[in-house]
């Protein structure tokens, strides 16, 4: 028996500052009728058309997915979108006042607690679902990447991250059961980035809303007096840097023991609901990112463009 699509009862809200633009934004979750899908809108912007989340709109996957569309950008829309994807909404209009969502403290938990307090009700209309009748594959073997999809009795998703640090190693993390471990297990896992990775990102005009607030440092370098207080005056930290005895920096405390393979998990939903359709089927990935994340929707999309076809609303 199909299920019937979803939207929420009434607007939902959440102010910050973009991860990457460091620049102050409210992003608010409106109701949308049946069949109309997710799309974003920015405010800021006159007379600014909607923006359908769709695989074919995403122009850059530089430490994050961004889409366009009529020459309107909307930047890292990952955790948006995997936060209405992880809890089943079909049809909701996401509107911003700047191009980026605020990142919030790194997560999609923000996102899914005024969701889940806005109400999600159910519509007329059955929802279509994308069955994965035949597995789909996608390898990088210059980076050791593997995603791949194969048929199941439901949508799941099995992740694995290997770095070689003490404090990451080899991480797994499965879900089964989406709609049960989604808003638990899934979408407080927090973004992450190496600190050897830190004053690149910041030299190249990105994490300019970053903080120890909102993202998880692992330490990956030895730091003398004068990185230090480089990094200090990087972030504006006034606080004392430590390296922290865990592997990472200031000893800041994971949530889960497995974050970050948490957090890639949250990422590839979040990329996986630009095909449009939820899908029902295990995917699972290995080493992957927001490149790849991208390609390989882009191969499932094309292998199975006459279903997705035939499925589409419009």
């Amino acid at each position: 028996m199909k299920r019937k699509q979803q939207t929420i009862s009434r607007p939902a809200s959440c102010t910050g500052i973009g991860l990457h633009t460091g620049v102050e934004s409210t992003i608010t979750f409106k109701p949308a009728s049946e069949d109309y899908g997710i799309r974003f809108i920015r405010t800021d912007i006159k007379n600014c058309p909607e923006i359908k989340a769709d695989i074919d709109h995403v122009v850059d996957i530089s430490r994050g997915t961004t889409i366009e569309e009529k020459k309107v950008k909307i930047n890292t829309v990952e955790h948006a979108l995997a936060a209405v994807s992880g809890l089943r909404i079909d049809n909701v209009l996401i509107e911003l006042t700047s191009k980026e969502p605020p990142v919030m403290d790194g997560s999609a938990k923000d996102f899914v607690e005024v969701l889940l307090t806005s109400g999600i009700i159910s519509q007329e209309h059955e929802r279509n679902v994308l069955e994965i009748r035949r597995a789909v594959n996608y390898t990088d073997p210059y980076r050791d990447i593997d995603i791949h999809v194969i048929p199941s009795d439901r949508f799941r998703v099995t992740f694995m991250v290997e770095y070689p640090l003490p404090s990451l190693g080899t991480q797994y993390e499965a879900i089964y059961n989406m709609a049960e471990d989604f808003a638990v297990e899934v979408a407080p896992a927090r973004t992450f980035c190496f600190l050897s990775e830190v004053e690149m990102l910041k030299e190249n005009g990105l994490i300019k809303g970053g903080s120890l607030d909102n993202a998880v440092v692992l330490i990956d370098k030895l730091l003398d007096r004068s990185e230090i207080n480089r990094l200090r005056d990087l972030f504006g930290i006034e606080e004392n840097i430590i390296t922290g005895a865990n592997g990472i920096l200031n000893g800041r405390i994971l949530r889960f023991r497995n974050e970050p393979v948490r957090h890639k998990t949250l990422d590839l939903i979040g990329d996986l609901a630009l095909l449009g359709i939820p899908i029902k089927g295990h995917v699972t990935a290995a080493r992957a990112g927001h490149a790849s994340n991208v390609e390989f929707v882009k191969t499932l999309k094309r292998e199975y463009s006459q279903e997705i076809k035939d499925l589409s609303y419009n």
